[in-house]
């Protein structure tokens, strides 16, 4: 048993130490809600708003400043290209290399009038428009894992908010018996 990790408490995880503090301060920043400014109107979905890819990448930058993609697999699926990557950023409170796995698909065009499945209607260029497309789609939704800031909440009505882990009182069983009714384990 001298190898058996040990379960962390309920204060080990909730204790007032400088690298929870910052850690709950990068999650916050990363969950707050993107100005609408950053969003643009999807071009075929009326009224439904999204985060384009270069304002992602440009937040990539800000927040972690190192970050790549390593792409695990393309494919494709019924009339498109399927694209799942892996989005690695370095945590810049800990140093430590963090991932997200994406995924992401794009229609093979074809000509005006010919059905999604007719392959002898495929654009000459069908694939080569595609495969980068969706690769932007895998690697958006990858860094949406990340938190809102990166466009995660743009389309739910139901979020959470993430400020209260700015708070510096750790929870207590008492207190937490008086919120919830009971105590915590």
């Amino acid at each position: 048993m001298s190898n058996a990790q040990l379960i962390p408490t309920m204060s080990d995880l909730v204790k007032d130490d400088d690298l929870s503090l910052k850690d709950n301060a990068l999650m916050v920043i990363l969950n707050q809600q993107p100005p609408d400014k950053w969003l643009s109107n999807h071009p075929m979905i009326q009224g439904y708003k999204y985060m384009p890819i270069e304002r992602v990448e440009w937040l990539l930058s800000r927040i972690f400043t190192k970050w790549y993609v390593e792409i695990q697999d393309t494919k494709i699926l019924a009339n498109s290209v399927c694209v799942t990557v892996r989005l690695w950023v370095k945590n810049p409170i800990t140093g430590i290399d963090e991932f997200q796995d994406g995924i992401g698909a794009a229609p093979i065009q074809t000509n005006k009038g010919a059905g999604a499945a007719n392959w002898d209607e495929v654009k000459s260029d069908g694939v080569q428009k595609a495969a980068p497309s969706a690769e932007s789609y895998a690697i958006k939704d990858a860094a949406e894992k990340f938190g809102k800031i990166f466009g995660k909440d743009v389309s739910r009505k139901n979020t959470f908010d993430y400020n209260q882990l700015l708070k510096t009182q750790p929870v207590t069983n008492e207190s937490s018996e008086k919120k919830h009714g009971n105590a915590i384990d």
